[in-house]
């Protein structure tokens, strides 16, 4: 054997080895893929603002990069509709609120079955939501706040993130609880709607906590009550609605990660490891308590559950607050 030759052979049993050393996954080139994460929500939500500071975490569980795509529009069906589209491998998945189990009450048709169409993951935790209004509201609490609407019945505006959205039914809720009127403004998402209700465009609104943080620290919004039933460590400043004298005010947003339909077992008990683990990690628990978050991962089976209790709990609540079908 002539020296090339030699050489030749050497260097392909080395890229052999090596071949035979890396993971399977790699030598194939599938770490190298990114995990796409469709957000059905605008950028500065609250699922938006919980999804990026575990980003980091969810990579390193994962092995692989992680990137966020948001996709907002309709209440969150046209990020959610791009999900079951996708190929149900584990490498596009989706993280949600209870939005995702309101659609069918407030929509005629939708472009997918948000039970059969998903493959459920794991139900993360709870995000508490707060009444907040525009500094320049006469109001300090929740007294003052109804006070004032019964003295101007129907003239003061809330905005919402969307028709039939949890942000609507959650003011729509503590309208009915405190017995006063305002007119409702439907944003397409939470960004325009917490825009223009610190610019004082409109007077008030429900927002999740994590999305709102800042604009209280500033000044730029006021709470006036949080839907908890009792007060959140990461803002012990804020009294509940129940304390206040609205014994009927309890709502919370929640967030669950899913995937598109038909996804393997395997691909589930892959994705649900990494998620666990992200979600456990110090660094992702101290954001998460920053932030007023309760973390508390479900099983695949439990999440499944739990999205059927909701679709039935949320579809009473969409047609007490008689929100008009779109």
């Amino acid at each position: 054997m002539n020296g090339a030759s030699a050489h030749k052979r050497r260097t392909l049993l080395r890229l052999g080895a090596l071949a035979t050393a890396l993971p399977l996954r790699t030598a194939f080139g599938q770490s190298e893929r990114a995990i796409r994460f469709i957000l059905p929500v605008a950028a500065a939500s609250g699922v938006d603002t919980i999804t990026r500071a575990v980003q980091p975490a969810l990579a390193k569980a994962f092995g692989q990069p992680v990137v966020i795509e948001n996709q907002p529009g309709a209440g969150g069906v046209i990020g959610t509709a791009a999900l079951v589209k996708s190929v149900p491998d584990g490498m596009t998945l989706s993280i949600v609120s209870n939005n995702h189990v309101i659609f069918p009450s407030v929509y005629k048709s939708l472009p997918f079955d948000p039970l059969a169409d998903i493959t459920p993951i794991a139900v993360i935790g709870s995000t508490p939501i707060v009444l907040v209004v525009n500094p320049k509201v006469p109001a300090q609490d929740v007294k003052e706040l109804v006070a004032l609407m019964k003295a101007q019945p129907g003239v003061l505006n809330y905005a919402s993130s969307g028709n039939g959205t949890i942000l609507h039914l959650a003011m729509q809720l503590f309208l009915e609880e405190a017995g006063v009127q305002a007119r409702h403004i439907p944003y397409k998402g939470v960004g325009p709607m917490l825009t223009d209700i610190i610019g004082g465009q409109v007077e008030m609104g429900t927002l999740s906590l994590p999305s709102i943080q800042q604009h209280l620290k500033s000044g730029a919004l006021r709470a006036i009550g949080v839907g908890a039933a009792k007060r959140v460590a990461a803002a012990p400043e804020i009294p509940t609605m129940v304390e206040q004298g609205l014994a009927g005010y309890l709502v919370e947003g929640w967030f669950a990660v899913i995937g598109p339909a038909k996804m393997s077992s395997a691909d589930v008990k892959r994705v649900h490891a990494a998620v666990t683990e992200a979600f456990a990690s110090a660094d992702v628990r101290e954001a998460m308590a920053r932030q007023g978050n309760t973390i508390d991962v479900t099983t695949p089976q439990v999440a499944s559950q739990f999205f059927a209790s909701e679709l039935a709990k949320y579809a009473k609540l969409v047609k007490k607050a008689g929100v008009e079908l779109q």
